[in-house]
């Protein structure tokens, strides 16, 4: 049977057709896997378990109707979706997963990651990424009321797109938005892995490279903006495609 893996869906009311193509995955190829990895930036933003949006709701009754017909599914914090908590992870039937987390595929011991971590030359990204994983600054965000946290979800995605744009008039983005190469290859490394699954990047392909004189391989999976990007794993082989 497959496993399937799927990051950087970025769930939002404004993009219904993203939302229906994922409750159609759901429904359909996803009911035949084996189980479904969700690897981070499930939704746009999440600023809450108390969200009960149309969304929220739509997307916890398919994942939860997922679940209920035998599949598994896991699911890894994203930088746009790390408050989700357990309460919404139950409504959804799903496991939370640490990142990272190495699992067995086919034999396989697998590094699966959301990958803004690997990221490292965005020094500016990783400090306030440390910010926001505070539990300290978590309970104060999630102690407001849920029209201001909204609103500093907002601001918030304000101040990515400019952060990106000032990386592009700098001509830095391919370099900084993207991996570092010594800190993929220092990852490899610690956790004595031969394969790599993540996301993040909205930069999807399969990479082989060596570390230590040991065949390694990078799979980048690819977001959900213009179609629906799926990992498949079946018997040690991984096909990476649209839907």
């Amino acid at each position: 049977m497959t496993t399937l893996f799927v990051s950087d869906l970025h769930l939002d009311a404004t993009r219904p057709d993203t939302t229906q193509a994922f409750l159609d995955f759901l429904r359909t190829e996803a009911r035949q896997a084996r189980a479904l990895y969700v690897l981070g930036d499930l939704f746009e933003a999440w600023v809450g378990d108390d969200d009960r949006s149309g969304l929220a709701q739509a997307v916890a009754k398919a994942l939860c109707a997922l679940e209920g017909a035998g599949v598994p599914v896991a699911f890894m914090h994203g930088n746009r979706d790390f408050l989700l908590g357990r309460e919404y992870a139950t409504r959804c039937g799903m496991a939370l997963l640490p990142d990272p987390t190495v699992v067995m595929l086919d034999g396989e011991a697998t590094l699966l990651m959301h990958g803004d971590t690997l990221c490292t030359g965005d020094v500016a990204y990783q400090q306030f990424r440390a910010q926001v994983r505070d539990p300290r600054w978590q309970a104060q965000f999630l102690s407001q009321p849920l029209d201001a946290r909204l609103a500093f979800a907002a601001q918030a995605r304000t101040a990515s797109r400019q952060h990106q744009a000032g990386l592009a008039d700098a001509g830095t983005m391919e370099t900084l938005a993207d991996v570092s190469p010594a800190t993929v290859e220092h990852t490899f490394v610690h956790y004595g892995v031969r394969r790599l699954i993540h996301g993040h990047t909205h930069r999807p392909g399969v990479h082989a490279l060596d570390v230590d004189g040991h065949a390694c391989e990078r799979i980048v999976l690819g977001d959900w903006y213009d179609q629906g990007s799926v990992l498949r794993v079946d018997g040690g082989r991984a096909e990476l495609a649209g839907l």
